[in-house]
């Protein structure tokens, strides 16, 4: 209810984007974590990798409750932005460990992108 209160940006998705996005976004994340897991648990390298994925994983499960159920836009852009960066590391970790998992990545990445402008839109729209 909340969220159709605020004023959003011309560029704002409708709600049913979300689901779809979602589910492919999660599905290939999961897989990207086992063609990297797939490597060897054991190897250095392949830990800290999945460290840095666990790590954006944590961010993405505290944007929603930052965002939808504290209603605060600015802390939520601050992790967004940290989202962002921590799956750039993600990416830049699993490249050498497997090219297809860097790759598979690269969506979720631009769909964050596109989701942090977002972001900052409703927080400039919408002053608390």
């Amino acid at each position: 209810e909340w969220y159709r209160t605020l004023v959003t940006p011309s560029f704002n998705p409708p709600s049913w984007v979300f689901g779809p996005v979602w589910t492919t976004l999660y599905a290939m994340m999961g897989i990207a974590a086992g063609l990297v897991w797939r490597h060897g648990w054991d190897r250095p390298e392949v830990k800290t990798a999945l460290a840095i994925f666990a790590v954006q994983l944590a961010l993405n499960a505290a944007w929603t409750p930052i965002f939808f159920g504290a209603h605060r836009l600015g802390a939520a852009l601050a992790v967004i932005i940290l989202l962002w960066l921590a799956i750039v590391a993600t990416i830049w970790r699993f490249w050498p460990i497997s090219t297809a998992a860097a790759w598979l990545l690269v969506p979720y990445l631009l769909w964050v992108s596109f989701a942090t402008v977002l972001n900052a839109s409703l927080w400039r729209l919408n002053p608390s």
